[in-house]
């Protein structure tokens, strides 16, 4: 319950709302905490706050936006992990890329592509950027009882090599956690 708590009065918080015993009253539009379906804080392993990552309800589908911060310039791969646990310093508590139809990795592998598989966040030179995206399937399977999590990797994924695009390192990582 506490936790439940906390997380409302963080939305509240972000998207300027009042909490006051029935939680937040924001008009429906993208981006609002009422159609928030899960956030997650995006740390290195150091837990040095990176950006967040969201995903929110549209019409009957699912988006993700990411918001990069204090990252290095250049592009980096993005995947959702099939577990929330986000344990540095590799990460590797995470399991492996959300996967559920059982594909090869990359939108441009003939074998691919798996739905964990994300575009790149492109960082600026002010080291902030953001990625927007449609999941193409629903969120369900992501907020199962291990939860899931979603990675930030050194290099930019190449669309095509199994398992990761060979984006590298695993740099920053968040835990989704119901909105």
């Amino acid at each position: 319950m506490a936790k439940s708590m906390k997380t409302v009065a963080m939305l509240a918080t972000t998207f300027g709302c009042s909490v006051i015993l029935v939680g937040c009253t924001a008009a429906m539009h993208p981006g609002s905490a009422s159609n928030i379906v899960a956030t997650a804080q995006l740390r290195d392993p150091a837990g040095v706050a990176h950006g967040t990552a969201r995903i929110e309800r549209v019409g009957t589908g699912s988006r993700v936006v990411v918001d990069g911060l204090a990252l290095p310039p250049g592009d980096h791969g993005l995947h959702i992990h099939t577990v929330g646990l986000c344990e540095g310093p590799a990460f590797a508590s995470a399991g492996p890329h959300w996967n559920p139809e059982m594909k090869m990795h990359g939108r441009d592998n003939p074998m691919g592509a798996h739905l964990g598989d994300l575009p790149n966040l492109q960082i600026g030179t002010n080291r902030t950027g953001t990625v927007t995206f449609d999941l193409p399937k629903g969120t369900a399977a992501l907020l199962d009882s291990d939860g899931a999590s979603i990675m930030v990797h050194a290099a930019p994924d190449d669309y095509k090599t199994d398992p990761s695009g060979n984006s590298g390192g695993r740099i920053a990582c968040g835990v989704f956690v119901a909105g």
